[in-house]
């Protein structure tokens, strides 16, 4: 059972379906994308949780998957004691799916490096975390996705801007933010960390991203980083998705600074930036990898095979039943690809689809990346 039916987790149903599994796919809207690939679909409101309780008993499933963070996460340690696999964990879901809990879990018990941080509950108790951890800072939701209500305070002018726009973007009831410094970092990266049932931890070849609007835009795999940095980011995943427990794939996020690595977040799923594998980078995508993980298969090893970017293209304003141009002109070029969403409505900066370009091992990542880029730029989502 998928909680959560968007990009991601079309991708991920069809990397199941194609290890044989029967895929029921929950998500609170119908139509979404991986309602289109799945064997079943229910469309409940997952912050409910009298109603996931409803479709758990009427489905009874082995495995329940969370893909997204609006889910009354807190049902799952009983779903484990009725002997249902939780992915990765009730544990695992119920820290990440907070941003308090995993960064509490991280700086404080774990002693990772991360950026200075305060919690606030209202627009008063944001201005004062503010003056304590200095501007520039940003702001998040605790529980929110793709960079909703996520913004940079730049001066005092921005502190009530700032803390409106985290209500209106934040997932669920949760009204508390997490104010963070701002690191001076000259890279950011996701490292993808395979946690399995009957193996060790693997790692896939670090992806370089860039975001806007706290969500990212471009992202790009290998990417640039110190044989020291990279050691010490996948010291920092295996210790924080040990703590955690469970298999499947994990998104770690760092920063890469001039004084070493900051752990940032972790999602325990395949990550946004991760869609860079759907150019084949990799033998095995970070959906295939995650399928394998949870069902407990082998993975013999994560193998380099190109080069290889994303690229988004966005919806600019709200719409129905979107159509696209320009998907002829971005894919003519060799070694081009895309994905179209299937997302049924639009809206401003909602991702549709992405553009993807690859080459081989060895080639300039930077072209490729921008071949993703101008690909990307000549599709436009008509609503």
């Amino acid at each position: 059972m998928l909680l959560g039916s968007g990009e991601l987790g079309k991708e991920f149903v069809i990397a199941a379906k194609r290890l044989g599994q029967y895929v029921i796919a929950v998500d609170s809207y119908n139509n979404a994308p991986a309602h289109q690939v799945a064997d079943e679909r229910e469309v409940i409101n997952m912050l409910d949780g009298n109603a996931l309780d409803v479709i758990v008993e009427k489905y009874k499933p082995d495995l329940i998957v969370p893909e997204i963070e609006a889910i009354r996460t807190e049902r799952f340690y009983d779903y484990e004691k009725q002997g249902i696999q939780v992915v990765p964990s009730a544990r695992a879901a119920n820290f990440t799916m907070n941003r308090k809990a995993i960064r509490d879990l991280a700086a404080k018990e774990l002693g990772l490096k991360t950026a200075n941080y305060r919690y606030a509950t209202s627009f008063e108790e944001l201005a004062s975390a503010v003056k304590e951890v200095g501007i520039p800072c940003v702001v998040k939701p605790l529980m929110s996705s793709s960079g909703k209500g996520q913004s940079t305070i730049k001066s005092e002018a921005d502190i009530e801007k700032a803390w409106n726009y985290s209500q209106a973007g934040k997932r669920g009831d949760i009204a508390e933010v997490i104010v963070e410094a701002f690191v001076k970092f000259e890279s950011e990266i996701t490292l993808l960390t395979v946690t399995q049932k009957n193996g060790v931890t693997l790692f896939c070849p670090p992806i370089g991203h860039r975001q806007e609007r706290g969500d990212y835009q471009e992202s790009w795999q290998p990417c640039a980083i110190s044989d020291a940095d990279l050691k010490e980011a996948q010291n920092i995943a295996d210790k924080v998705t040990h703590a955690l427990t469970g298999a499947g794939i994990w998104g770690v996020e760092f920063f890469l600074a001039t004084d070493g690595v900051y752990f940032s977040e972790l999602s325990p799923r395949p990550h946004d930036t991760g869609m860079v594998t759907l150019a084949g980078t990799q033998n095995l995508s970070e959906f295939e990898l995650h399928a394998r993980a949870i069902l407990g298969l082998p993975i013999p090893e994560i193998e380099l095979l190109k080069v290889g970017a994303s690229a988004v293209v966005l919806a600019t304003k709200e719409g129905v039943n979107p159509t696209y141009t320009g998907v002829k002109d971005a894919i003519k070029e060799p070694r081009t690809d895309i994905r179209i969403f299937g997302k049924p409505t639009t809206r401003p900066y909602r991702r549709m689809a992405v553009t993807l370009a690859y080459d081989e091992i060895g080639s300039d990542v930077n072209a490729v990346k921008q071949k993703a880029i101008a690909n990307a730029t000549k599709v436009k989502v008509v609503s």
